[in-house]
């Protein structure tokens, strides 16, 4: 199936899914050609709505950037990194060699796990959260530690402060977590990472952190720059929609920064460092699709009213609920209908995480999820 965009937005009301928003979230706002001049591909099924991606990017800016330096494609990368690894110090407010480019956020909790307990210590972390840490340190020889989610699901703060010991070497937060999207209290975590940094590392990914609705909500960053060992990752793989250019970073206090220098597997290519540049400057592409991921959770969270499913608030782009049956099953029939779906995360197997696709690509989503579950 094929549909161009403009052709699917004009049809897809139909569905309902675009007329049930609420708030300032309206369709309204962007006529189908503006939303062309962002993501100009046509719409295809089946649709990825699994994987947390951001299908608007990259952006006409950050494409340009790219193509204007392919001649620099015969060159190695590490001559380019400078000029990036000081822009996002600045964004950041601290100094460049409180930086580590990575490719993707994913290399960089990978090899913050190997450097620090790769040899039998201890990584505390809850479950379920993103994996990628805890799975390759395994392969290198590290215990996991791991906290089950409290009642509410969130991170059981006080259960994992306990377990901390002299064998603990990392303990990890996703935040907001993925899969769940929610946040931790403001105020509770930044004092459980100022204590717990004490006695060991903690590190902080914070790969939706651009997400967040409240705008004084802080970032462990600022207890990087007090001097205390915490690590934090984000990445340009969400808001800016870079997810198959690999680009992310991470910020610590220059001793811990450079060890994890050391020991960066990938040198971030010069595409990337490009076109990292470019996206870190095209605000208005950063505020369209932090509006478009509001407008289509939005569209979500309706169509999971109507269905009376229960969902968690979510500070990311995608949404956690309660599918009532194993997912595997539903991922099954989404995925004959056209729509992939996310995967099961244990031990919460009757819970689904869809990501916010394009509202086209929702509206789609949503029509699957009334027949499936209507």
């Amino acid at each position: 199936m094929s549909l161009s965009r403009r052709e699917w937005l004009k049809s897809a009301s139909l569905f309902g899914g675009l007329t049930m928003l609420t708030g300032a979230a309206t369709i309204g706002r962007l006529s189908a050609e503006e939303i062309e001049k962002f993501n100009p591909r046509p719409f295809n099924t089946p649709i990825r709505l699994g994987s947390n991606e951001n299908p608007y990017g990259p952006s006409a800016i950050v494409r340009k950037a790219m193509m204007d330096n392919f001649d620099l494609g015969c060159r190695y990368p590490w001559v380019y990194n400078a000029p990036l690894r000081e822009m996002i110090a600045k964004k950041e407010g601290v100094s460049p060699d409180h930086i580590v480019l990575v490719s993707g956020s994913t290399e960089g909790l990978k090899i913050t796990g190997i450097t620090y307990a790769g040899r039998g210590e201890e990584i505390i972390s809850g479950l379920p959260t993103f994996l990628s840490m805890m799975e390759y340190a395994k392969i290198w020889g590290a215990d996991i530690n791991w906290v089950p989610l409290d009642k509410n699901m969130d991170y059981d703060l006080e259960e994992i402060e306990k377990r901390v010991s002299s064998k603990t070497k990392l303990v990890f937060l996703c935040n907001p977590n993925n899969p769940t999207g929610k946040l931790l209290p403001a105020q509770k975590v930044l004092d459980f990472c100022d204590t717990v940094s004490e006695k060991t590392i903690v590190f902080s990914d914070e790969a939706y952190y651009d997400y967040i609705e409240d705008p004084n909500y802080p970032s462990m960053v600022e207890l990087v720059k007090k001097g205390k060992n915490v690590i934090v990752s984000r990445t340009l793989s969400k808001v800016y929609g870079l997810a198959g250019i690999r680009l992310g970073y991470l910020v610590a206090k220059p001793d811990i920064a450079a060890a994890l220098n050391e020991r960066v597997v990938a040198n971030t290519n010069v595409m990337a460092i490009e076109a990292g540049k470019a996206a870190l400057n095209d605000e208005e592409f950063y505020k369209f699709s932090l509006q478009k991921n509001l407008e289509a959770r939005k569209m979500i969270e309706s169509t999971l009213n109507q269905l009376d499913l229960e969902y968690l608030p979510s500070q990311a782009n995608f949404v956690f609920f309660h599918a009532k049956q194993d997912v595997r099953k539903l991922a099954e029939i989404m995925a004959k209908k056209g729509v992939i779906i996310g995967r099961p995360f244990p031990p919460f197997n009757d819970w689904c995480r869809v990501s916010t696709g394009t509202l086209e690509e929702v509206a789609f989503f949503n029509k699957a999820l009334l027949e499936t579950l209507g």
